[in-house]
């Protein structure tokens, strides 16, 4: 089950813990746009402490369930996952904007265009700046089954586009901005999903290269690595040459004890491989 909480997340729970509806699960982006700036004028990022204390004071009745600051990676949540919370307006009658999920996790990213944090660096996007903790936070928030999307765009610049049925039957990422009943334009923009790890590469063996390749005196680097993978798997009593890469008659004798290891008897435990006693050892390809 996936946790209700943010793991490290600051828990600041203001109670009031309506369930969703059900649905699609959805995540809501948010920045707090907390002042008004521009280029021309930046103006101080307002300290994560004063949002935290207005979500879980006189602002709890439009707490999102995450407050986040991309400066620090700090997280406070006032919600459980499997609540709603009141980020959105949401007028009577019509689709239940808070609630029209089996989740809707709402995250305030704390960001104003144009914010000067306190080393003087000045942003003008959410996604310019550090992004601390959006990896963690965007795991969690994809363990309640939000998937990697954005039904109605991802968000470029303050426009606002909505479409209520979309909202109602499509699971993913929204903006404020795309959210019906409502009037406000952000996050603007908003970080990339961090990219899926890529499955380790498979490993590569040597084909089988015929019965009649397996002479005495044969010279490869393949016999070299099927001496290393006979010693692997505890065939390595017998020693052949000095020199591992020549086939002599301790890699026949070591090789035969590998084929009776298989349960091969009689003849079939003897000299030359076959290939199915071949793919079994899984000598490796050399680079």
């Amino acid at each position: 089950m996936s946790d209700l909480w943010l793991p490290g997340a600051e828990r600041l729970d203001i109670g009031d813990h309506a369930p969703p509806d059900g649905g699609p699960a959805k995540a809501i982006a948010h920045i707090t746009w907390d002042r008004n700036a521009s280029k021309a004028k930046p103006q101080d990022l307002v300290p994560f402490a004063n949002l935290r204390s207005y979500f879980s004071g006189g602002g709890r009745g439009m707490a999102p369930h995450i407050l986040w600051s991309p400066f620090t990676g700090q997280f406070t949540q006032f919600v459980p996952a499997n609540g709603r919370s009141k980020s959105v307006v949401d007028q009577p009658g019509g689709t239940r904007t808070n609630r029209a999920g089996s989740v809707v996790i709402q995250v305030e990213a704390l960001f104003f265009p144009w914010c000067r944090t306190p080393d003087g660096k000045v942003y003008e996007s959410l996604e310019d700046t550090p992004c601390k903790g959006w990896d963690e936070l965007h795991a969690w928030v994809k363990s309640w089954g939000v998937p990697d999307v954005w039904p109605m765009g991802k968000p470029n610049g303050f426009v606002g586009h909505r479409d209520e049925h979309t909202w109602e039957t499509k699971a993913g990422w929204y903006a404020h901005a795309q959210v019906p009943e409502n009037d406000h334009t952000d996050p603007g923009t908003w970080p990339a999903f961090p990219a899926a790890p890529k499955p380790p590469a498979a490993k590569q063996y040597e084909p089988f290269p015929g019965a009649a390749w397996f002479t005495m005196g044969r010279t490869s680097p393949i016999v070299g690595r099927m001496h290393d993978r006979l010693v692997a798997v505890g065939c390595n009593r017998y020693q052949s040459s000095a020199n591992k890469d020549v086939i002599g008659s301790g890699d026949k004798a070591s090789y035969e004890a590998f084929q009776r290891k298989l349960g091969f008897t009689g003849s079939a435990a003897t000299w030359p491989p076959g290939p199915t006693s071949w793919n079994a050892l899984k000598v490796p390809k050399g680079a």
